[in-house]
């Protein structure tokens, strides 16, 4: 278990961020869910000992979140959201600091930081300023400081924010390859659930600060109902209203086609019935196979 908390709760003043929260993270590459505010990001800098819980206990890695941080933080590699840059430094000095910060002897961090810096994609851009670089760049860099003391379990804030689809796709299969190819447990906090589904065989579940759902990606796909793409030609919002008459929940997927699962005992003849019940004709009707959105939307209309 790299992770074990128990009962966490953490407040700024009034507002509870955390509510009640206990789980328990085996291992591989988790993906950690939420829309904004859910508590993602307070989750993450709870467990690495920068808020200190209200209440309840925890251990990453074996050690104990509230006398063990300094510890925790040499065993991990933390990826935040924001900027964390030092104006005036390369990237090959940066993540040479970040690496004795860590405890790293300054020539064991210069050498360690251009193998990252080459991992990342960033080996011909490593004595440039980091404040001349883009923000996919600077994503990268991120990553490489995140990677440089060789950590045993890494936190990704947000890995993808402000990269474009060619550098977001690099930075997913990057964070693939640091848990399958170089066995390293990764915890992704993002809102982006395709690249969460891409990334990780698992995955946690937040919303106003409470742990809604927590599982095995695919598995906890295979728990939806079975799963139709609907198109009609005729009022969509006569359609949606005969669906929520029989109790039938349903997603817009884009171009006209919702997403509507059907729970046992009601087969797909059920639209063409509705269809003739209310002057509209379907025009696509097929089986599809759930996404990890559709898990999350079931779980978040559950609460």
């Amino acid at each position: 278990m790299i992770i074990q908390i128990n009962n966490i709760s953490v407040s700024y003043g009034k507002l509870l961020a955390l509510d009640d929260i206990s789980l328990g993270i085996e291992g591989g590459a988790v993906g950690l869910l939420g829309p904004n505010g859910a508590g993602k990001s307070t989750l993450i800098k709870t467990l690495l000992g920068f808020l200190k819980p209200d209440i309840g206990s925890g251990e990453v890695l074996g050690m104990d979140i509230k006398t063990c941080q300094l510890d925790i933080r040499q065993k991990v590699g933390y990826m935040p959201e924001g900027d964390c840059y030092i104006p005036g430094m390369t990237a090959v000095s940066f993540v040479a600091y970040a690496g004795q910060l860590c405890g790293m002897p300054y020539k064991d961090a210069i050498q360690r930081a251009h193998e990252v810096l080459q991992y990342v994609g960033m080996a011909e851009e490593r004595y440039r300023m980091l404040e001349t670089y883009s923000s996919g760049m600077k994503q990268r860099i991120k990553l490489a400081q995140a990677l440089v003391h060789d950590p045993e379990l890494l936190f990704l804030d947000e890995p993808t924010t402000g990269m474009d689809p060619i550098g977001r796709q690099e930075m997913l299969d990057l964070i693939k390859d640091i848990s399958t190819v170089k066995g390293i447990q990764i915890i992704v906090s993002s809102h982006l659930l395709p690249d969460i589904e891409y990334s990780c065989q698992d995955v946690v579940v937040l919303r106003q600060g409470k742990l809604i759902i927590q599982g095995n990606i695919e598995e906890l796909k295979d728990t939806q109902h079975r799963l139709f793409e609907v198109k009609i030609k005729g009022e969509q919002e006569v359609f949606t209203a005969a669906l929520a008459e029989l109790g039938l929940e349903w997603r817009e997927r884009g171009n006209d086609v919702l997403r509507v699962p059907l729970p046992d005992g009601l087969e797909p003849e059920v639209f063409f019935k509705l269809a003739a019940e209310n002057g509209f004709q379907i025009r696509h009707l097929a089986a599809t196979q759930s996404s990890l959105e559709d898990v999350f939307a079931q779980a978040v209309s559950s609460q």
